[in-house]
């Protein structure tokens, strides 16, 4: 992608509007937080205080709407100490850069490391960086200093008091999180009735397993129709794709697909019907017609052979839906007794979980390490150059780079632009406002309140949106306070545009492309992907519950290979950077391989058998010869050399030697899928010693190619851009 490609979808990013679900009750307890620690300060003590205040419980109340499942009243009590520490901290070091600076400089590098835990926790870490450049100007002493501080741990306390006495869909975040997955599951078997070979994404199924991850305390009050659904939604998934499936399911043609396509819609409805019981906490009702075809007749059943199997086991596993969805019952889980959730740690013992995190990510390499240094430099810099132009609060600059700033390319600059528009609307908004109703402290204050809560209402629908009222909300704030407005208005929007414009440059500067980190990332995929498929066949060799546990856990692990290659891929292509290693159109071949790849082995998982089912030693060999090929494939990847799939090759031969005898028709099948699907990747990523000499320039050429077809599209002679040649799409990273 070009340069003016890649800013003009940054531009249209920073401004969409995003379909979101607004939530005006979170918004209002929110903004009445706001106005609880607001009103009194302004009243009993001054609105410097009232400022400070302001900004812990306005920080505090926008960090409980960041996603994660942990209790929010904690996020709020977290956001709080964190904006008051950094103000104290700040304060001491305050009055001379020498000392400023580097307390500055290291404290939004570790406000760039908390990425490495997190969304959440990087962009909470960052809000204490702006804490640390506003507030250090309003106290005169240490006393103050401390005392500031505490107003603003209070805004915290008071976002956490009014969650803990007025909840507002308790349980809510996670209850979504399990009806996403189970109306994913539902999409996709309705997709699979028209489509056998449809594609599944398992991004709703992976943020439904985070959401299930809870502390020991959570789980004595989880409500239990989130226990089990979302294992079920998890089984349900191979079964009926393996249904749908002509190659080991039901026949591509006649009564058993017309049979199978009817199985597939009731189960379609069933999972609608789970999922909007466990979203809405009420009863499951199953429509009559849906009920009916679920009946498997023993007699009259014109399913036979692998498919009537699949059949059965999904009517079962619809049963147990729907039980545990309308009754709130918790299904019995396989595995061992003492896994009866997934544990997730303590505020306390987290501690150690986030060091790890950050020790991981402290490499040159690393986006995260380079996001820390790239805001560790721009916030230093910005407030130098700020401090040195004849404007009033410099701090702006700085807080506008901080806040914007993500370790990707294009998250970074579509929020700078959002900010920028964002504030040109909202001080604009709020100094007409300002100039019709005069200073007036109390009016402000309440001004302030009511930007705050439109601007927690559209947090979801756009950061523009969003950061209008923000920005209406500060001119509001110094209005209170006594700042005169024809100050306010050029130094914030000349500094905005400036903090905007360091981040930028920043990024050029010092990136972070996925780009490159495409053949690695692609590698990881195909070795997690290999140990996964290996599993499986395992499991038909030995069916023991070891071995069951181990494909679990090769699932998991190749799905988030996959959620990882997929973001990469996402972002390389938003890129303004020539393919390095993997042009798109390999990278595009590459991805549809393995995901064929990795479609085989979950059909072969839907028919895994029981411990006392028959063995099948042929697939211990081809196993062992997947695994191995598939480890050395993801090497040759990574070193740019071409795969090869001799012991695939070799073990399949030999089990076609020994098919007379063969037991299990579908892990065969699945065995000749996985080959092709091993061939297809090795199609995509080889290549012979002349196209490495000339891919690089082919891919330029390809470049140029698309740029001039765009020109061509807006000419208006007729027959010039009517999308006559070859029908090739450009091999760009636009994916357009």
């Amino acid at each position: 992608m070009t340069w003016l490609r890649a800013f003009g979808e940054v531009v249209r990013s920073g401004l969409a509007i995003e379909e979101t679900r607004l939530e005006p009750l979170l918004a209002l307890r929110t903004a009445a937080g706001v106005a609880i620690v607001i009103g009194p300060a302004l009243w009993l003590v001054s609105p410097a205080y009232a400022a400070s205040a302001a900004l812990g419980a306005y920080s505090a109340g926008g960090a409980t709407f960041q996603r994660t499942w942990r209790p929010r009243k904690v996020i709020a009590l977290g956001a709080g100490a964190g904006l008051a520490l950094s103000t104290f901290v700040g304060y001491l070091a305050a009055g001379r850069l020498v000392t400023f600076l580097p307390l500055l400089a290291v404290w939004a590098f570790a406000a760039g490391m908390a990425w490495a835990v997190g969304s959440t926790a990087g962009i909470v870490a960052a809000t204490t960086v702006g804490s640390m450049l506003v507030t250090i100007t309003l106290p005169t002493s240490v006393d103050r200093a401390v005392e500031h501080a505490g107003v603003i741990a209070l805004g915290g306390v008071a976002q956490a008091v009014l969650i803990l006495l007025f909840p507002i869909r308790r349980w809510g975040a996670h209850r979504d999180a399990l009806a996403d997955a189970l109306a994913a599951v539902a999409d996709y078997a309705r997709r699979l009735r028209h489509d056998p070979t449809a594609p599944f994404d398992s991004e709703p199924l992976m943020t439904a397993r985070d959401a299930a991850a809870v502390t020991p305390s959570q789980a004595r009050t989880r409500p239990p129709a989130l226990h089990g659904p979302r294992g079920l939604a998890e089984r349900i998934r191979p079964v009926v794709a393996a249904l749908a499936d002509p190659d080991v399911g039901a026949p591509a043609e006649g009564p058993g697909r017309d049979r199978a396509r009817e199985l597939i819609d009731a189960a379609a409805d069933v999972l609608d019907v789970a999922a909007r019981s466990i979203r809405r906490g009420t009863p499951a009702e199953v429509p009559p017609g849906s009920a009916d075809v679920l009946r498997v007749d023993e007699e009259h059943e014109v399913l036979e052979g692998p498919a009537r199997q699949a059949a059965e086991r999904l009517v079962e596993l619809l049963g147990e839906a729907l039980e545990t969805a309308g009754s709130g019952k918790t299904p019995t889980q396989p595995g061992p007794g003492g896994a009866q959730f997934l544990v997730r740690p303590t505020m306390f013992r987290l501690l150690p979980v986030v060091v790890r995190a950050v020790r991981r990510e402290l490499r040159r390499d690393s986006p995260v390490f380079r996001h820390a240094v790239r805001l560790a430099a721009v916030a230093t810099l910005g407030y130098l150059i700020a401090a040195r132009l004849p404007l009033g609060h410099g701090y702006w600059a700085p807080i506008a780079s901080v806040m914007v700033m993500r370790p990707d390319f294009h998250r970074t600059y579509a929020r700078a632009v959002a900010r920028l528009a964002g504030t040109l609307a909202g001080v604009a908004l709020a100094t007409g406002m300002v100039r019709a109703l005069g200073p007036d402290a109390h009016v402000f204050g309440a001004l302030a309140v009511v930007s705050a809560g439109l601007s927690y209402t559209l947090i979801r629908t756009g950061y523009a949106y969003s950061q209008c009222f923000t920005a209406a909300y500060v001119v509001f704030l110094l209005g209170m306070g006594g700042q005169a407005w024809e100050q306010t208005v050029p130094e914030r929007v000349v500094l905005t545009l400036l903090g905007g414009a360091l981040a930028m440059l920043a990024y050029v500067a010092f990136p972070a492309w996925e780009t490159p980190r495409l053949p690695g990332r692609l590698a990881d995929w195909l070795a997690a992907n290999g140990r996964y498929a290996a599993a499986v066949l395992r499991s038909y060799a030995e069916p023991t519950r070891e071995h069951r546990a181990d494909m679990r856990r090769a699932l998991l692990a190749s799905r988030e290979a996959r959620a990882a290659w997929q973001e990469a891929y996402d972002r390389a292509r938003q890129e303004p950077v020539r393919p390095r290693g993997l042009t798109s159109r390999e990278a595009e071949e590459a991805q549809e391989a393995l995901k064929g790849f990795g479609r085989a082995a979950m059909l072969m998982e839907s028919h895994v058998p029981r411990a006392e089912s028959r063995f099948v030693p042929e697939a211990e060999r081809f196993a062992e010869a997947l695994e191995a090929d598939t480890a050395q494939a993801a090497v040759d990847v990574r070193e740019h050399r071409n795969p090869d799939w001799g012991r695939v090759e070799e073990a399949l031969h030999a089990w076609e030697g020994a098919a007379a005898g063969d037991r299990s028709p579908v892990v065969r099948r699945g065995a000749e899928l996985q080959k092709r699907a091993l061939e297809d990747l090795a199609t995509a990523v080889s290549r012979t010693p002349l196209e490495r000499d000339v891919g690089s320039a082919r891919e330029e050429q390809r470049v140029r190619a698309a740029v001039a077809a765009e020109g061509d599209d807006q000419d208006p002679r007729p027959g010039v851009g009517d999308g006559a040649g070859d029908g090739e799409r450009p091999a760009s990273w636009s994916g357009k």
